[in-house]
């Protein structure tokens, strides 16, 4: 007995000396233990005594909340995106059942079985954030999403996250499922200032909620999750569809509609009221930036009380409005292009300095609200300058001299064939259907000559161009496999916004900014929530750019397609400027810019039908040329840097010489194409035999060989531009 008491007597002892002055292990452990159930006890404490409202309390709420863009002054409002909201609170039984039903299909189908949270849906949200690291997922059941919507703000985080689910419980408890419903369709989002069922049924289809057949009541259940990406005012209407369809296949599965019911209401085309006007400005562009917010922030982001200083030019806004919105009617009655779009950047910074997505944003006769800033596009020739810059970066020169004649590029057809563009067949003419002999590079550009510039793509090769292109922020393009030579002449789709900033590549020695609308953002509060910072990469090198605004700033190439004064001179000042128009002339472009300012012009339909044929230079060029003049008058004068000089060592083709006297040929002649300043040749290439064949039609036409010696040099001192090409 007296060993046991002693043992017991030590072991009692060494638990004392452990506490009193434990390892420092067991000390922090202690401490992070203590911190642990300190934060716990205070956010159980929190949620304890966090009140739930009552609904007649949502709107003095919201008000008290909203969220207000800003010009990149913080002088001018763009837009309350809470001003003036509509909320019409009515009772559950005011509610189609159709729309209760495609709700809870498509957000919580298990809403009637859980009390407050969904295990699979916060597992499926855990993984989904850890993966990705957007603590950004959803897995909200409706009663989270009342929560989320009347209690929370929109700060993304775990804190919060927890904080909703605990509250989703507290609230099962209080409320009965139909009261919980009540509350949430009184309280959803539906977009821009439309909170609640019964207002977004009266501005979507002119009717109350209680009212709403089984298509209507799907296509407002697939609004909520994202109301502004979802809005049937906007530019995803098609997948505003398909998320309907997905809506009406749910309550097909949990049996709220028969097969015949799904199919008739999938079948069923709904026709959306037009969109009422109210104050704001810039409306494309807000409710481009209000799409990003929700994106970041939540589809609340309208309450959540921001301050969003956008990089907007108020004064350069309104010009383009309003010139956009003027030759917009004057071409609709000149060209039959009723629409009209317009980008301007800042090459420097890619702030947005102007952006008008159609001539009125309130005009339904044209879709006005649908932003073509951000539609894909044919961009024409308007993508020629990618092409060059990707053969300057091989080794070509502006002065590179190819023959525009009728030619045959399909060697799965004759040579001879050199008329037949059907397919396979693919010989490309020009818009005037005439054909011009030698050119440069340069002159062929500025001329927007077709031949020219598919001979510069297979000189350079299509995955080059493509590697080019999105470098410099195409994001729409494809892979290689999708392009033939035809991508040369714009046969792929474009966004006008990513045009303008990859031009602006060109103006700022190479480097590209990715466009962006947003300067700073601060929360209720006035903590900054997010800020602008530079993003430069440099995408190509600068002598490349340099060489590309010489081309297309030189107005004596333009020369005879152009009179020395056309919309794209500007005296006293540097702008280089390229259009675009497509086949059938469906898009007409106009894009050009300065060091310091891009602009961009888009004219057409927005369903595609085509214009009166005529090239972009007098159907959208004018346009572009007055926002410009506005432009330059108020932002700094500035000048190209000089192209780089072409050495006199370079091959004479690579100087704007096409013959040696004696006889005449393309450029696969004299120079091997993947190396072109290494001289050589690339007869027995598979293009070679085509596009000679030409030539010597060309000759027995009556054409004459160029002296291979001026002025006592052994070169000419003059070339095809009749630019001094000795040392350039």
């Amino acid at each position: 007995m007296s060993r046991r008491h002693t043992r017991s007597s030590s072991r009692t002892r060494s638990i004392r000396e452990v506490f009193q002055d434990p390892h420092p292990l067991l000390k922090a452990s202690f401490i992070m233990a203590g911190i642990a159930l300190f934060i716990m006890g205070t956010g159980i404490l929190w949620v304890a005594l966090t009140p739930i409202p009552a609904l007649n309390s949502f709107d003095s709420r919201k008000v008290a909340q909203s969220t207000k863009l800003y010009d990149r002054t913080g002088k001018t409002v763009l837009y309350d995106l809470n001003h003036d909201v509509k909320r019409n609170v009515v009772p559950l039984a005011d509610i189609s059942p159709y729309l209760q039903q495609a709700t809870i299909s498509i957000e919580d189908s298990d809403f009637y079985k859980h009390g407050g949270i969904s295990f699979t849906g916060i597992a499926r949200s855990i993984y989904k954030d850890i993966t990705q690291l957007s603590f950004a997922q959803g897995g909200s059941t409706i009663t989270q999403q009342v929560v989320k919507n009347t209690i929370l703000s929109g700060q993304k985080s775990i804190t919060r996250k927890v904080q909703e689910w605990i509250l989703a419980i507290k609230f099962e408890q209080r409320y009965t499922k139909e009261e919980i419903l009540e509350f949430y369709f009184n309280v959803a989002p539906y977009g821009g200032t439309m909170y609640g069922a019964e207002v977004a049924s009266r501005t979507f289809f002119g009717k109350s909620a209680k009212d709403l057949d089984i298509a209507e009541a799907a296509y407002m259940a697939a609004i909520p999750q994202l109301p502004t990406y979802y809005s049937p005012y906007g530019n995803n209407r098609a997948s505003l569809d398909v998320r309907k369809n997905l809506v009406l296949k749910r309550m097909k599965e949990l049996g709220y509609i028969t097969d015949e019911q799904y199919q008739q209401a999938k079948d069923e085309v709904v026709v959306f009221s037009r969109q009422q006007n109210n104050t704001i400005l810039a409306p494309h562009f807000v409710f481009y930036i209000e799409q990003y917010l929700e994106n970041k922030y939540g589809s609340d982001v309208a309450t959540q009380g921001l301050n969003v200083l956008t990089t907007i030019d108020a004064d350069l806004q309104h010009q383009a409005e309003t010139t956009v919105n003027q030759y917009a009617l004057i071409n609709e009655k000149k060209f039959n292009a009723s629409n009209a779009a317009l980008v301007a950047i800042d090459p420097k910074t890619g702030q947005i300095l102007a952006m008008v997505g159609s001539r009125d944003y309130f005009d339904k006769n044209i879709d006005g609200n649908y932003n073509i800033a951000l539609a894909e596009r044919q961009p024409g020739s308007s993508f020629k300058p990618f092409v060059y810059a990707a053969a300057l970066q091989k080794g070509y020169t502006p002065l590179t001299s190819v023959f525009d004649l009728p030619t045959q590029f399909s060697t799965t057809c004759s040579p001879s064939d050199n008329f037949n563009g059907t397919a396979p067949c693919y010989a490309p003419g020009n818009y005037d259907g005439k054909f011009r002999g030698p050119m440069t590079f340069t002159t062929a550009l500025a001329q927007s000559i077709n031949v020219p510039a598919v001979k510069a793509m297979y000189l350079t090769g299509i995955p080059n161009v493509l590697t080019l292109a999105k470098d410099m922020g195409i994001s729409t393009l494809g892979k290689p496999s999708d392009y033939g030579l035809s991508l040369a002449l714009g046969a792929a789709e474009v966004r006008l916004l990513d045009l303008v900033g990859a031009y602006g590549a060109f103006a700022n020695d190479g480097k590209l900014n990715t466009p962006t609308g947003i300067l700073r953002i601060t929360d209720k509060t006035g903590k900054t929530l997010e800020e602008y910072k530079e993003d430069t990469k440099q995408v190509i090198a600068p002598e490349i750019a340099h060489g590309i605004s010489s081309m297309l700033s030189n107005n004596q190439a333009r020369q005879p397609e152009y009179p020395p004064v056309n919309p794209f001179t500007f005296p006293g000042y540097d702008v280089a400027a390229k259009t675009g128009t497509t086949n059938e002339s469906r898009d007409a472009w106009t894009v050009g810019y300065t060091p310091s300012i891009a602009i961009g012009v888009w004219a057409g339909n927005n369903d595609n039908t085509p214009m009166v044929k005529e090239i972009a230079g007098y159907i959208v060029a004018p346009m572009w040329h007055e926002v410009m003049n506005f432009a330059l008058n108020k932002y700094p004068n500035e000048v190209f840097p000089e192209p780089p000089a072409i050495a006199d060592s370079a091959p004479a083709a690579l100087r704007g010489i096409y013959t040696d006297g004696s006889s005449m040929h393309d450029i696969l002649y004299w120079v091997n194409k993947n190396n072109p300043m290494g001289g050589g040749s690339s007869v027995g290439d598979a293009q070679y035999a085509y596009w000679e064949y030409p030539i010597g039609n060309w000759i027995a036409g009556g054409a004459q060989l160029a002296p291979t010696v001026q002025g006592g040099t052994s070169t000419p001192a003059v070339g095809i531009d009749g630019t001094d090409i000795g040392g350039q």
